[in-house]
């Protein structure tokens, strides 16, 4: 990483984006290593589940409609609610082995990705077999991270269908109850991007420093985000727009067949699979440059050295980022 951390408290969002290809270009060899074995069978798990719960998903659609049309108390419709309850049960199963999948190797692709950058921060000599040697010991830290902020998430759902069944009770469609529905969705979805960003460098922080994860990683991720809360939330939404065009192209192409051409739609799929993997790893690499960026816009500048030592395997241990490591300082102009 060639800039300076003093220099990263201006970078705007081209600087973030440039800064962080920079990186991947670089060390290519290394984050190409990560994609294939973690991230790889991340996109896979992801695209794969949408083609496998929309072919589940509709025969249990059919069957519903086949059972409100036949008569009650036959054989055939006896049969029809047991076949239901049987795919009910394969979809739900589905849906759990999905997200742990989904969730594991998220942590763990997190987890390398984050070690790496900060690596390179030092300008210490990375190695694919260090990051995965690094992996297994972090990834643990990033789950109780994810279990406070899906609480966190819970939570927050919990509250607002509560504000919006006082809502429905008290002022419902009349006395200009639109309007006041429309403020509270738009006040929804700021709450819900704000705590998806916090959710995201919180797993940097997690990652780098010690003894701060779950609760104590939210918090301190608040606090670092103030200030830049602009720049974090649009480049949130311009990677999950992003995530959200390969998945439309996906449904379209290789879930319900859409054709340009003559090219078959298991081109499409692969073309899918690689550009999601990509941007995923881009949106990893940005999460932990914009750690750095936040670090350095409240002064917050981390002792290369220090961290360096604290990302050294040795002997198969880890040790994050100390707090004492982190040198408040002032920058007088």
């Amino acid at each position: 990483m060639d800039t300076e951390q003093e220099e990263m408290q201006f970078m705007g969002l081209y600087g973030v984006y440039r800064e962080s290809y920079k990186i991947i270009f670089a060390w290519s060899k290394v984050f190409n290593k990560i994609t294939l074995t973690l991230i790889l069978p991340l996109s896979f798990i992801f695209l794969i589940h949408i083609e496998v719960s929309n072919i589940l998903f509709g025969k249990i659609l059919h069957n519903t409609q086949q059972m409100m049309e036949t008569p009650q108390d036959t054989p055939q419709y006896h049969n029809l609610t047991n076949m239901l309850s049987s795919e009910w049960a394969i979809f739900i199963l589905f849906k759990l082995l999905y997200f742990t999948f989904l969730l594991v190797f998220s942590l763990l692709s997190t987890s390398a990705a984050v070690y790496t950058v900060a690596s390179i921060y030092t300008s210490r000599e990375v190695t694919f077999s260090k990051v995965m040697n690094v992996v297994p010991k972090v990834w643990k830290r990033l789950m109780v991270t994810f279990l406070c902020t899906f609480v966190a998430f819970f939570a927050y759902n919990v509250m607002t269908l509560v504000v919006f069944v006082i809502w429905a009770l008290a002022i419902g469609l009349r006395n200009g109850g639109v309007v006041v529905l429309v403020v509270l969705g738009m006040l929804y979805f700021a709450g819900f991007v704000y705590l998806t960003v916090v959710w995201q460098l919180a797993s940097v922080v997690t990652v780098l420093e010690e003894d701060t994860c779950g609760v104590r990683a939210m918090m301190k991720t608040n606090e670092l985000i103030k200030g830049r809360i602009g720049l974090t939330v649009l480049i949130f939404l311009k990677l999950v727009i992003s995530f959200g065009l390969i998945q439309f192209l996906f449904k379209k192409t290789v879930v319900q067949g859409w054709k340009l051409g003559s090219v078959d739609r298991t081109i499409y799929g692969v073309v899918c699979l690689v550009l999601f993997s990509q941007l995923y790893l881009f949106q990893l690499v940005i999460q932990t440059v914009l750690y750095f960026v936040c670090k350095s816009y409240h002064h917050q500048n981390i002792d290369k050295s220090a961290l360096s030592d604290h990302l050294e395997v040795y002997h198969g241990e880890y040790e994050p980022l100390k707090a004492k490591d982190v040198q408040m300082e002032e920058c007088h102009v």
